[in-house]
């Protein structure tokens, strides 16, 4: 956090930060809502875990309770910690917010959370900054929501706040705060000005101020929209836009501003004099008649989507799924389970190897290409092929870039495991040539791991790198010894033996061990890591991170959550797996299947068969989760937790029944899950293109509005030419897919011609003055409608100044 804070404060005073600790703050009781008998709020000022007396509590649980801190000094505040009484209570906080501001009765949420019913102290990171730069605060509002026990009253034990006081720290925060306010003030009534077409007021205060409302690109695309009324060029601006880069200045990075957009040298000139007004600009002086290479500073890369990235990243998934049919029933693999798949996303093809069917291993190979819904048996025995024999729960993983597919590892059964058996074979298919390859009889004689299976392989495509963890070694019956060489004297046992991480670099043959088990240390340099069998294991190539989850050890089921850095070895918890996290992650369990979008820097996850630590027995419901890396952040999008035999069989038809041992694949350019029998399709509005396709329809819709206030018989062409274009209702695929959203301005298209027989007196639509449409409003209220695409660095305040006036 205090490198977070270094980044943010200007540099005039980045020597004095430098020198600055984080320390504790003191703070005084200035005012609670309630308070019963002896349970004062000053006795959160001491840390007594022993003495039950020594807690605020409130004199009841009725909202709002609440207790404000006002801190000696004004501080950057980073954390708060409560301390708890030594044994659970009922009146402990399950639920709470935190709000923070400089005045008592202006303050803005700086946390929202829960403690855990014991009796360990707990530390939660607060917000304190807007945007990027660090606020002050004086007063310190702990709001509580609910307790553990129900209908009790709230306490709290002990508050300790951390952070920063040092003047010459806070100082230039709060002149930096103070001038956002105002600068924010002045940006709020020049929204209401242009809002309500008071042009002279808009330019006099801009003129007089020098503040910018939003991003001179913005701007455009109001003069562009409401000025002028050109729906054309607005539709155009849309389509630019998904193309075009953020732009910030700050590290000298140089990139040319030709390939972030394809718009015109003049809105190239723009962006760049748009940067340079920014107050805290880096740059040197450019050539504005440069045209052809217009190089500016910048530190940040938009991620797919163009500006439309930061609000595709802020929408909640809908998912819905589909069957999928394959043109040729006959044509297909059997049912079976421990298989492998694996995904070419520019192919659209699927890949299947393996697996159980009940009776036996199989070696079949298929091939299902996603667009025509066609199996294809590629092979019906990949052994008598030259390559591998049949097996289940083995992995397999892709290489898109040259098409290939590697495979290791397979279960035995124990009569079939003696020494000669438990070669761990690895073998690679060449996918273009048809043809497997042994790439070695036994990965353990050449460091790697064992025979292993329930394990997980991921690969690093750019440094053509294999990471394989866990899974359960196969070592001899009990008693016997396996002498080969790498295995170290493994002596069959009843207690499971458990492989560590390595890598596999395909260029040089080579295997490498990065960690041991943690209960099998034995390498001198290699450190230790907890493994596990049916865990989910994803490689992400931007941070170089391999993010790992839940499993089985033994008869322990896990579900914590931790990142090991490929390249310093650094291992990060994310997540323990507590059971005050068990509502807010994937339940405990093995078998679930998990794949990663890096672009979007999300992970998603199936689950499988899952343990409640509450109840004996074993269970597997359908669910679906979504883990934001950049939020820290789980959601369920997707539950069904029917487990009935009766209910499934009415219901697989519409959407998987609950099972495991299946797999998941993913198809990062059209955003799209496949399990083994059926396809997730996810939210529309997670891909720019059907954002732009959104954007279209309010814009066509809002010009029908205009063209049938002047001429009904132009806007019945329109209806009839333009409108009608706009989705094919006639492709079963485009109108199943369709957002709700997108469902309901489709719905409006329907009751279109109702407009046009409408008196012009009942028209919400417009206004006649002097034989012209006065659309302003209306155009103003779309520009705010397109405006929530873009970046909230760029638009203009989302308030409006008339809310600010009390009832």
């Amino acid at each position: 956090m205090e490198q977070t804070l270094r980044a943010t404060v200007n540099s005039q005073n980045m020597a004095a930060f430098k020198q600055d600790v984080v320390k504790k703050l003191e703070y005084t009781i200035h005012k609670c809502s309630s308070f019963s008998s002896t349970y004062v709020p000053e006795n959160i000022q001491e840390d007594k875990s022993n003495d039950q007396s020594s807690r605020w509590s409130s004199d009841t649980n009725n909202p709002p309770q609440y207790l404000t801190l006002k801190l000696q000094k004004h501080s950057i505040v980073e954390s708060i910690t409560f301390g708890k009484y030594e044994k659970t209570h009922v009146c402990n906080l399950k639920k709470f917010k935190v709000f923070g501001g400089l005045q008592d009765d202006n303050m803005i949420e700086l946390l929202e959370n829960g403690l855990k019913n014991d009796s360990t102290a707990e530390t939660f990171q607060l917000r304190h900054t807007v945007g990027d730069r660090p606020f002050p605060c004086r007063y310190i509002k702990i709001m509580p929501l609910q307790s553990w026990g129900p209908s009790f009253n709230f306490s709290i034990w002990f508050v300790e706040l951390t952070g920063i006081d040092d003047w010459e720290v806070v100082k230039p925060c709060m002149d930096w705060f103070n001038t956002y306010r105002e600068r924010e003030v002045v940006r709020l009534c020049l929204k209401h000005f242009r809002q309500h077409n008071y042009q002279e007021a808009f330019e006099s205060l801009q003129r007089h101020t020098q503040v910018q409302l939003e991003d001179p690109v913005l701007s455009k695309l109001h003069d562009i929209l409401v000025t002028h009324g050109d729906y054309e060029g607005t539709e155009s601006f849309m389509e630019n836009s998904v193309t075009r880069y953020t732009i910030s200045v700050n590290d000298y990075v140089c990139i040319n501003l030709d390939i972030l957009t394809e718009c015109s040298s003049e809105d190239a000139k723009m962006i760049l004099q748009s940067i340079q007004e920014n107050e805290n600009g880096d740059y040197d002086n450019h050539d504005s008649d440069d045209d052809d290479d217009i190089d500016i500073f910048t530190s940040k890369v938009v991620a797919a989507g163009g500006l439309f990235s930061q609000y595709i990243g802020q929408q909640e998934y809908r998912p819905a799924w589909r069957p999928i049919h394959p043109v040729d029933s006959e044509l297909q693999p059997g049912m079976r389970g421990g298989h492998q798949m694996c995904m070419d996303p520019y192919t659209e093809t699927i890949y299947l190897f393996g697996g159980w069917d009940g009776n036996q291993d199989l070696s079949d190979l298929w091939a299902y290409h996603v667009p025509s819904h066609k199996w294809t048996l590629i092979t019906k025995d990949t052994e008598a092929e030259g390559g591998p024999s049949a097996r289940s729960c083995h992995k397999v993983c892709l290489d898109p870039e040259r098409r290939q597919i590697f495979t290791l590892g397979r279960y035995l059964d124990t009569q079939y495991r003696s020494p000669e058996n438990l070669k761990s074979d690895f073998y690679v298919y060449d996918i273009e040539n048809n043809r497997w390859t042994l790439i070695t009889e036994d990965t353990g004689v050449m460091g790697g791991p064992q025979l292993i299976f329930d394990h997980q392989m991921s690969m690093d495509v750019e440094k053509r790198t294999i990471y394989v963890f866990g899974g359960r070694v196969l070592t001899p019956p009990a008693g016997m010894a396996d002498d080969r060489p790498g295995c170290g004297g493994l002596v069959g046992s009843s207690e499971p033996t458990f492989s560590g991480l390595f890598s596999y670099h395909v260029p040089t043959n080579t295997w490498k061990k990065l960690c041991d088990d943690c209960s099998r240390p034995g390498s001198p340099g290699v450190p230790t890591i907890r493994s596990r069998v049916g865990h989910s294991m994803l490689f992400h190539p931007g941070c170089r991170k391999l993010f790992i989850f839940a499993g089985q050890r033994s008869k322990e089921y896990l579900n914590d959550f931790f990142t090991f850095h490929v390249d310093t070895h650094e291992v990060r918890q994310i997540s323990e797996g507590a059971k005050k996290e068990a509502c807010n992650i994937p339940a405990a369990g093995f078998t679930q299947r998990a794949t990663i979008d890096p672009e979007l820097n999300e992970i998603y996850v199936l689950s499988g068969l899952s343990k409640d630590k509450e109840k004996r027995d074993d269970n597997v419901q359908n669910s679906f989760w979504v883990y934001y890396i950049a939020q820290n952040k789980w959601s369920c999008i997707y539950r069904n937790e029917n487990t009935g035999e009766q209910y499934w069989n009415k219901m697989q038809h519409l959407e998987p029944c609950p099972r495991f041992a299946h797999q998941l694949v993913y198809d990062h350019v059209n955003k799209v899950c496949n399990t083994s029998c059926s396809k997730l399709q996810e939210n529309i509005c997670k891909t720019p293109d059907l954002c732009l396709y959104l954007s279209i329809v309010q814009l066509n819709y809002n010009r029908f509005e205009e063209l049938a206030a002047r001429n009904r018989m132009t806007a019945l062409h329109y209806l009839q030419t333009t409108l009608s274009e706009i989705i094919d209702h006639d492709d079963p695929e485009q109108t199943k897919e369709l957002d709700t959203d997108i469902l309901c301005c489709c719905a409006q298209f329907q009751l279109l011609t109702a407009v046009l027989f409408r008196e012009q007196e009942d028209r919400s639509i417009a206004m006649i003055q002097d034989g012209d449409v006065d659309c302003h409003h209306q155009r103003s209220q779309l520009f705010d409608q397109l405006v929530a695409f873009f970046p909230d660095s760029m638009t203009q305040p989302t308030g409006n100044l008339i809310d600010l006036i009390p009832l």
